[in-house]
């Protein structure tokens, strides 16, 4: 899926695990330890790979920041 974002660029709707490792300055395997916890919502390929929705991810990016020392913020 794709979206447009500015100058006609288009950014993808949803990251791989790999994509979000590097938001969150981790390895990749924290970030499937961290789906395994239920602390990353994801959706799975037709492949059975997981993703993870854009908005999501920088959501929680975002609280992990507002909360730094405090734990990770629970998905809603």
């Amino acid at each position: 899926m794709v979206t447009t974002g500015a100058r006609g660029a288009t950014l993808r709707q949803y990251l791989t695990r790999s994509e979000v490792a590097r938001v969150f300055e981790v390895s990749p395997a924290t970030v499937a330890r961290w789906t395994r916890e239920g602390k990353l919502p994801f959706v799975r390929t037709l492949g059975g790979q997981r993703r993870y929705a854009r908005d999501q991810i920088i959501d929680l990016m975002r609280g992990c920041l507002e909360n730094r020392g405090t734990g990770f913020p629970r998905p809603n």
